[in-house]
């Protein structure tokens, strides 16, 4: 059985009408005009005044009293955290109505309509706006202003410096517009400096009570190779890196930290110019205060090389306490030129005091004087007559420098090279770094210098050449040498002789050259000087003059006797008649 009521139609509905879109007598045109005539009037591409209905993590729905609402991405309200329903935002109309029957709207779009209007505005009128941390870029951070992608300059996020760029994308802070380039269109801001102003102000609070010699806290804000600044609670100082310890420093990080709250003493200051010098060191006792009252020149301390120059290395004993080790003190040796050459920094070495001066602070140092000075005894290792060998160190014109061991030096005088050897330069007989026998000849023991020789080694041949090379006597040389005055001869025997041109003529009346071996005859033989005169003609000669002297001759006018007396070193002696007389036998056997 059903319940369903027979309902009966309305009599007068007219469903024609209805059938053809209008109803109560009006048409279905009348009807939608009326209603269009209760809307806002809304053309595409222009900025109108909208209500948010709602809001949720993708979008935004936005009313402008159109008879569809418009819908815009959550993104381009990011810049606006606090934004809720109710606010009154400005949209620009893409399109009042897609394919779809939408409303297409854009915030983003009506902000950068006014954007530059508003951002001039308020860079003239210093104003203080809101914007959006977008993203890192090179330098700093992009900001959302207006809608506009401003740049913050790294150095312009805070009054400190910032380590972690990262922390501050995706936050809301405020800023100051600092400059704006009409042309590009770009805009600069700063969030520095809106806090620099309240900063300025606590400065002067702070520098206005500040003395010299007082003790504050603060925290360590950055460190850099030439010292450190510390946060006193609105203005900064510095701390030298000379101020940082007594002892010598090559590194802040060896001594303090980031962040790190340490008490500093306030060493200087100027008002005008904000700076503060700081000091950490001198909290502290200095180390020379502290420094053993016992210790005293002639003791010996140990330190560290902390720092080396040309001329010496400094050593520190303790922290803030050094002495230098001048070069001449590291070796008994002359020739160590260069501090570099014997310590380094970071050696860690054994010193003698020298000369300690507490008023000065100043102290000197020797590693030497920990080794006998090898000239206290220096007859007893190297008495006159005793060999040696020695290291050349270098030369002169009249002679060689050598080392027999560090600190000891002796010179071998040119002449003192060679018997025979006729030297004009040292280096014409050795060489820089090579050894060298040696004979201690003389002891300078005031000036710690040694008289060497190298020839004494061997005996003097010119005893034997006295003996072999007499005058008249004739030997087998060859020609090593050819001047203009004349020729030197090495002789078979030993030695080298010298004769002049016209005792170079042969028996066919040719010159003598150079590599030529020939009989010569010595006319003078002088040992002091080292001197063999010898003649190649006289042997010829002289030979063929015999049967003339052996025949009576008248005596000559005395007039010529005089040359003939001159002439001693051409006239015949014993010996050579002998060899005339024995040539003649020969001759007269053929």
């Amino acid at each position: 059985m059903s319940n369903l009521k027979n309902i009966e139609p309305l009599q007068d509905f007219n469903w024609e009408e209805f059938e053809q879109g209008s109803a109560v007598g009006a048409s279905r045109e009348e009807l939608q005009n009326a209603y269009d005539e209760t809307l806002n009037k809304v053309a595409d591409h222009q900025v109108v005044d909208g209500t948010v209905t709602h809001i949720d993590k993708k979008e935004v729905i936005v009313n402008i009293g159109y008879k569809s609402d418009g819908i815009i991405s959550a993104s381009e309200f990011r810049y606006n955290p606090d934004l809720k329903v109710g606010d009154k935002v400005e949209v620009y109309v893409e399109t009042a109505e897609d394919k779809k029957g939408q409303l297409v709207l854009s915030h983003k779009k009506a902000r950068l309509s006014k954007s530059w209007d508003r951002v001039n505005e308020a860079l003239e009128k210093e104003e203080i706006v809101t914007g959006y941390i977008k993203c890192r870029t090179k330098g700093g951070m992009i900001v959302d202003v207006f809608g506009i992608e401003a740049f913050l300059p790294g150095s312009q996020i805070d009054v400190h410096p910032i380590r972690d760029y990262d922390v501050f994308v995706g936050k809301t802070m405020e800023f100051k517009i600092v400059k704006i380039n009409q042309e590009f269109r770009n805009v600069v801001v700063s969030h520095k400096a809106l806090i620099e102003a309240e900063l300025e102000a606590q400065k002067k609070e702070i520098i206005s009570k500040l003395e010299k010699g007082q003790i504050l806290e603060g925290t360590v804000k950055n460190i850099t190779t030439y010292g450190v600044f510390v946060d006193l609670g609105g203005v900064d100082g510095l701390i030298h890196i000379t101020d940082l310890s007594w002892g010598r420093v090559s590194d802040p990080h060896e001594v303090v930290a980031l962040d790190q709250k340490i008490n500093v003493v306030i060493l200087d200051f100027d008002d005008e110019k904000r700076r503060i010098a700081l000091g950490l060191k001198q909290l502290t006792p200095h180390p020379w205060d502290a420094l053993d009252s016992e210790l005293k020149v002639g003791d010996h301390v140990k330190g560290k090389v902390v720092v080396i120059a040309d001329y010496g290395a400094f050593v520190e004993i303790a922290p803030g306490v050094e002495g230098l080790i001048h070069v001449s003190e590291m070796s008994w040796s002359q020739h160590l030129r260069s501090a570099q050459e014997f310590l380094h920094v970071g050696d860690e070495v054994e010193a003698v005091i020298l000369t300690l001066d507490r008023e000065e602070r100043k102290m000197s140092l020797g590693i030497k004087q920990l080794k006998e000075d090898p000239w206290e005894a220096i007859e007893n290792k190297y008495p006159v007559g005793s060999k040696h060998t020695a290291k050349v160190r270098n030369f002169t014109n009249f002679g060689i420098f050598v080392e027999l061991e560090e600190g000891v030096d002796g010179l071998i005088h040119i002449s003192d090279l060679s018997w025979t050897k006729k030297v004009k330069h040292p280096s014409e007989f050795t060489q820089q770094g090579a050894e060298i026998e040696v004979v201690v000849l003389e002891i300078d023991k005031e000036n710690r210098r040694l008289s060497l020789g190298h020839k004494q080694l061997e005996d003097n041949p010119w005893d034997t050449y006295e003996t072999l090379y007499t005058p008249g006597s004739v030997h087998t040389g060859k020609i090593t040498e050819m001047m203009d005055k004349g020729a030197v001869i090495t002789l078979n025997e030993g030695g080298e002789g010298f004769a002049t041109p016209k005792h170079l003529v042969k028996a066919d009346g040719s010159q003598a050259q150079a590599g030529e071996e020939l009989e010569f005859k010595v006319i003078e033989f002088v040992k002091e000087t080292k001197r063999i005169i010898l003649s190649h003609s006289r042997t010829f000669e002289e030979a063929k003059e015999e049967p003339k002297k052996a025949a009576p001759k008248k005596a000559a006018p005395k007039k010529d006797a005089a040359p003939a007396i001159q002439n001693v070193a051409a006239s015949t002696t014993l010996g050579d008649l002998d060899a005339l007389a024995e040539l003649k036998a020969k001759m007269d056997q053929e």
